[in-house]
């Protein structure tokens, strides 16, 4: 876990009003996954909305998300927030990381550009789940 790169991620993405609450859950053990929870249902309410791309279907494919995101300035390199064990908390490179998240059925926020790019991914309730880009002016 890298707590400066997942402060960011809160900091750019999350609304400030539950900014410390996600902080404090996400760097608990005990708590971690009460963060992640949070957004399955509630991340209209989590998450900056003026910062969310809906990905319209199809949507489903690894690859096209990758590519999306690549024409939008992602590094090969990212950092993933998710309910998978097998990336959360880790740096690894993009295509793997969305192999992982993409159709996992639960949330995942993989962050391809500190603070300004990002593929969020929420709960899967029926049919294919919400995707979104979560894309930020460039920070100077």
């Amino acid at each position: 876990m890298n707590k400066e790169m997942e402060q960011l991620i809160v900091k750019s993405f999350f609304e400030k009003s539950v900014q410390d609450r996600v902080l404090h859950e996400l760097f608990s053990s005990k708590k971690r996954d009460h963060a992640l929870n949070r957004l399955c249902h509630e991340y209209q309410r989590m998450l900056k909305g003026k910062y969310m791309i809906e990905i319209p279907p199809p949507n489903s494919d690894p690859q096209d998300i990758y590519e999306l995101l690549m024409n939008n300035g992602a590094d090969k390199e990212c950092y993933s927030l998710s309910y998978n064990e097998k990336i959360d908390g880790k740096q690894l490179p993009l295509r793997e990381a969305l192999k992982h998240a993409v159709g996992y059925g639960f949330p995942s926020i993989v962050s391809c550009v500190s603070g300004e790019l990002a593929y969020f991914e929420a709960e899967q309730i029926y049919g294919s789940p919400p995707r979104y880009m979560l894309k930020r002016p460039k920070m100077n």
